[in-house]
């Protein structure tokens, strides 16, 4: 999402310094003192195990904050309940709102040293070069770092995707039945008007980006010919999930999902040959005035561990040695998902910007109240 005011999901583990402690203090202050621009020294990865880093967190006070970019805040609950079945002795506190609210709240507090959460988990890709730029970030590489996708890592271990997000639609197997779409061009059909809830295209940019990829392979008039679907626009990408879940609508566009769902009444569509859909590594860094260190560390390594890794719900993984489920390809090796695209994609507001209003002038300016609601300047302290 947009680092502007006017905003997303998932997990991770950690690693550090080997004394832990006053060790890991010095570390981050030296770190503070490299200037921007100058070349990185090199930092070597986690060596620790889990109850090792566990024990170090413990020992710094036992506590973590998350800033989760999301769209409703029990998109944060399996989260919570994992982590305090594994980690009991470190409370979790996990604030969840859209990516574009959560960037420049920690740019806030920042400026304004009143600094909450440890960890940023976010959709804006762009900030987290940006912050790598200003100095903010601690570098870090957990434990497998070498083993994650090229795409999905800084080099220098400023920040590491966690885990694999893909967007696309789905639709209501019963309702839709012999004529359910298997492509974009598909939901032009007479028979879906009426029939289709999506996100804003215009208030997330995620779903900027996926509905950009249709324009760019099907054209301006699939925009025109789609928007006269009359399809109902809602602000938070849950929002296409739960209508064809609640069955008020039988096609759902512009959210999430797994291609390897077991459901038996929702299928979420992962398109075949040159037809689009796209996904991405979601990002996350532990922030250098981090309170917490040792357990954003412990987060971060537990989150990319092979476990973690394995047990993902849409198949996917963002490390190389973790082999994604039966049938299914690692998500680098889909053409169709743009995993490259998005990235520089967010890194051009200019360009995202334009493109935001150009599709408002199609679908009408985003109204209603954000999803998670107002959180307000320090959630989570």
């Amino acid at each position: 999402m947009p680092s502007n005011f006017s905003r997303r999901r998932l997990l991770t583990t950690g690693a550090g310094v080997a004394l832990g402690g006053a060790a890991a203090a010095v570390a981050t202050d030296a770190q503070a003192a490299d200037p921007v621009g100058a070349p990185l020294a090199g930092v070597r990865e986690e060596n620790r195990s889990l109850d090792e880093l566990y024990e170090a967190a413990i020992a710094e006070g036992g506590k973590l904050v998350l800033y989760q970019g999301g769209d409703v805040d029990a998109q944060a609950a399996g989260l919570r309940t994992d982590w305090a079945a594994r980690f009991p002795k470190i409370p979790l506190t996990v604030s969840v709102d859209y990516s574009k609210y959560h960037d420049v709240r920690v740019d806030n507090q920042l400026a304004t040293d009143t600094l909450v959460p440890d960890v940023v988990q976010l959709q804006t890709l762009q900030d987290f070069t940006r912050w790598k730029r200003e100095g903010k970030l601690l570098r870090y590489k957990p434990a497998g770092f070498s083993q994650i996708h090229k795409g999905f890592k800084d080099p220098d271990g400023a920040w590491t995707a966690l885990f694999v997000i893909a967007f696309s639609f789905m639709y209501d197997i019963q309702a839709a039945g012999a004529n359910a779409p298997r492509t974009p061009l598909d939901l032009l059909d007479e028979t879906w008007k009426g029939a289709i809830a999506s996100s804003y295209p215009n208030d997330d940019d995620a779903v900027l980006y996926l509905y950009s990829l249709y324009q760019q392979k099907y054209g301006w008039d699939w925009v025109a010919k789609f928007a006269a679907q009359q399809p109902q626009f809602a602000r938070g990408t849950n929002t296409p999930g739960a209508a064809v879940n609640g069955k008020t609508k039988t096609i759902g566009v512009g959210a999430g999902g797994s291609a390897v769902s077991t459901s038996t009444t929702v299928k979420w569509v992962l398109p075949t040959g040159d037809h689009p859909f796209m996904a991405w590594g979601q990002r996350a860094a532990i922030l250098k005035k981090a309170a917490h260190p040792a357990a954003a560390k412990l987060y971060v390594n537990w989150q990319l561990s092979e476990e973690r890794q394995a047990a993902s719900r849409n198949g996917w993984s963002v490390r190389t040695d973790v082999t994604p489920y039966a049938g299914l390809k690692p998500v680098w090796e889909f053409p169709n998902a743009h995993v490259d695209g998005f990235p520089r994609f967010m890194e051009d507001r200019a360009a995202a910007e334009r493109l935001r209003q150009t599709f408002s002038l199609y679908f009408g300016e985003v109204k209603g109240d954000p999803s998670p609601g107002w959180p307000g300047l320090h959630p989570g302290s």
